[in-house]
């Protein structure tokens, strides 16, 4: 993973080495993205700059990536995980000039339309692909939006695109997030989406079964999929169930090298778990039992309340939002990449995404049916960019750590997706809990206090008094009067809480400009809900409050209902 930059629709007349130096400058805002080299591509209508962090082929692999001719030039930020397989089915001979599982981009687009060839890579990735010879740029995002990417127009009217938004604030007005799952194309200025999956339609699902062995081994083959990787790695280990369960199935695959097919020793063979919490955190409890039963080399660290506040002005200007729950759970996150950095560890296995998919948060005990439970989740994956994958890819990507989200992986999402969700639902006659299916599926894998451990959110789980902490801070910070004049300081998305305002204020300092803070979604939440799911139950529209705690008791309500 690294980042990219670039400027398109370059005149004659531009100033070539004014704007090399200003897409230098600009570019260097995200270095932290990739601190390991930088690369720079400039011709009479195009630049693109890349900073790498070398993950696969660290050797060579340096990006921009041009094809043997010159004509093609590719800046991708991403990684694309069967990169084998896709050079295997290529039509015709490709000359490769790296071993970046990246280029196999360059050799699809020679000879397949971007709609066709976008859904083949089962990846995460955000990419700017300039034909020379045709003027054209291809610009494209992975279907859940794992990885950032922005894109505006600057005051000369000429398209930039870069992997962070504080890349462009300042000189693009219409700054604004390029969509997961979707592509742009400059010939016909046209921008279209090309991830559909018939499973987004609950018509579609209905009454279909996925057994316990199906979804296990499409998970396990997502793990092991993105264990692909020549320098250090490791797993963010919370000690819930989705962590535990990367962790458990890489465990099982970190002794063999996945690039050759597992027939070499891993050049790491241990694997290194890591939590983070304040001192007696649920989390740091809980990933002390799953390490020690998964025999992983584990680091847990602990954090100050006071440590996580200085850090929130940092924070802020990283994930680029002021969402209240975002920041919660990016705080603690931000902290704990600082030290995986500091162990030499470049690349980490996390757990989001789990939660969207089966349904996870304890508002859904309260689902009435299994249409709108699976219209939720679909709701919920739509909107995972904005949210769980922004935090853990910029929180983590701060530092120079790539995280890898192995639910999120487009085959397995096809598997569990394609499940009618009445299995996913909480069962009152049974006493079935949230996730059930999931948790079925992988008996053995985990000690029943870990497999059966309750939903605590990122934000809770490392201490409640984390959340309390923020909220008391905040009320010090802004007083009654300010927060009811709110929506005149802030009118588009004003903040409802005085710990919303005191994030918006901080978010404000680093990107002043409208189009920044409309980067940010709104709406009410109960407990990281879809503001259409809070219809759900009446006493949900009282509860402001997005933590997990706002639904506290759910279990017990939902079982004795």
């Amino acid at each position: 993973m690294c980042s990219i930059f670039g400027i398109f629709g370059l005149q004659p007349g531009d100033d070539l080495q004014a704007l090399r130096r200003q897409a230098l400058e600009q570019s260097q805002r995200q270095r932290h993205r990739g601190p390991d080299w930088s690369g720079v591509y400039v011709d009479e209508h195009a630049i693109l700059v890349h900073e790498r962090l070398a993950i696969v082929d660290p050797a060579g692999g340096s990006q921009p990536l041009l094809s043997e001719d010159g004509a093609l030039v590719l800046a991708v930020n991403g990684e694309i995980y069967n990169h084998r397989e896709l050079k295997q089915e290529l039509a015709r001979p490709y000359a490769f000039q790296t071993g970046s599982d990246c280029e196999v981009i360059n050799a699809l687009y020679r000879e397949d339309a971007p709609a066709s060839f976008l859904n083949r890579l089962n990846g995460i990735f955000a990419f700017a692909l300039w034909d020379k010879a045709a003027g054209r740029v291809i610009i494209a995002r992975d279907p859940i939006g794992v990885v950032p990417l922005y894109w505006g127009h600057d005051g000369q009217g000429r398209l930039c695109v870069a992997s962070e938004m504080k890349s462009l604030a300042d000189t693009c007005a219409d700054v604004a997030q390029f969509p997961p799952g979707h592509w742009y194309d400059s010939v016909t200025g046209e921008l279209a989406k090309y991830y559909e999956r018939p499973w987004r339609d609950y018509d579609v699902v209905q009454g279909v079964e996925v057994s316990k062995q199906e979804l296990r081994e499409a998970f396990e083959a997502a793990v092991h999929r993105q264990l692909m990787t020549d320098v250090p790695y490791g797993v963010l280990l919370s000690g819930g169930l989705d962590s535990s369960l990367v962790a458990a199935v890489a465990a099982r695959y970190a002794r063999h090298r996945i690039e050759d097919g597992d027939r070499s020793e891993a050049w790491w063979p241990r694997l290194h778990s890591f939590a983070i919490g304040l001192a007696g955190s649920p989390d740091l409890a809980a990933a002390k039992i799953a390490a020690d039963m998964l025999g992983t080399v584990h680091h847990g660290f602990e954090y100050t309340f006071e440590e996580g506040l200085d850090a929130l002005p940092e924070v802020i200007r990283h994930v680029e939002t002021y969402d209240v729950t975002t920041i919660r759970a990016s705080t603690p996150m931000f902290l704990l990449a600082r030290r995986i950095k500091a162990m030499g560890v470049k690349m980490v296995l996390s757990g989001e995404g789990s939660d969207e998919i089966f349904g996870g948060y304890l508002y859904f005990h309260k689902a009435p049916n299994a249409r709108e439970f699976h219209e939720e989740l679909v709701r919920k994956l739509d909107a995972l960019n904005n949210y769980d994958c922004l935090r853990a890819n910029k929180s983590m990507m701060a530092w120079g750590v790539e995280p890898r989200v192995p639910f999120l992986d487009r085959a397995f999402l096809d598997v569990a997706m394609r499940m009618d969700a009445r299995h996913k639902m909480v069962d009152k006659a049974s006493g079935r809990i949230e996730k059930a299916v999931l948790r079925e599926a992988f008996e053995g894998y985990l000690p029943k206090e870990i497999l059966w451990r309750q939903k605590e959110q990122f934000s809770d789980g490392v201490g409640y008094g984390w959340i309390d902490g923020l909220k008391a801070h905040a009320e010090s910070q802004v007083s009654d009067r300010v927060l009811a004049a709110a929506d005149k300081r802030f009118p588009y998305n004003p903040p409802q809480t005085k710990e919303a305002y005191y994030y918006r204020h901080l978010f404000e300092q680093f990107f002043p400009s409208r189009a920044a803070s409309e980067t940010v979604p709104g709406g009410k939440s109960i407990a990281c809900s879809s503001p259409a799911a809070i219809a759900w139950d009446a006493s949900f529209a009282a509860m402001a409050d997005p933590s997990g705690r706002a639904v506290a008791g759910v279990h017990e309500q939902a079982l004795a209902g």
